[in-house]
């Protein structure tokens, strides 16, 4: 008998209010996956800046590190594209240390950087095509990251 008087006072509850609690569950929700994606889009970013570093520092400075025909590579020769991979890097890296932030230009700079990082990367397959593909992939898996939550990054 004495749960039912505990329960007797459910009849009464306001229905928009709990609406707008669950509502507001949600939103907190998605504000955790979005901060987890984030997170994730941060430390990607890191750690393909490093990537793309150490593949441009291994063009620059030794010269025998990447094996290819001349008319293989696009656009510049290995030290150019030594220096290409190794400025973006820094560019990419530096971009994911901000990302945290959801400062809008960390995002919008997140995905410029990336497309850019990996149209090198697939100018530069030639070179290197297993390490390549790799990076192209993270690079699309982060883009991804970032964009599919754009709109609940502010809320």
């Amino acid at each position: 008998m004495k749960e039912h008087q505990r329960l007797s006072g459910l009849d009464d509850l306001d229905e928009d209010w709990y609406l707008a609690q669950s509502a507001g569950d949600r939103g907190a929700r998605r504000g955790r996956g979005w901060t987890g994606q984030r997170g994730f889009a941060a430390a990607m970013m890191v750690m393909i800046g490093a990537f793309t570093v150490i593949e441009g520092l291994a063009g620059l400075l030794a010269d025998g590190f990447y094996l290819v025909a001349p008319e293989a590579v696009l656009a510049f020769d290995l030290t150019g594209w030594g220096w290409v991979h190794t400025i973006v890097g820094v560019l990419v890296a530096g971009t994911g240390l901000a990302l945290p932030s959801g400062a809008v230009w960390a995002r919008a700079g997140t995905v410029v950087l990336l497309v850019l990082n990996a149209a090198a990367q697939l100018a530069f397959l030639a070179v290197s095509p297993l390490w390549s593909l790799i990076v192209i992939v993270l690079c699309v898996v982060v883009i991804w990251a970032v964009l599919v939550h754009d709109d609940e990054a502010d809320g």
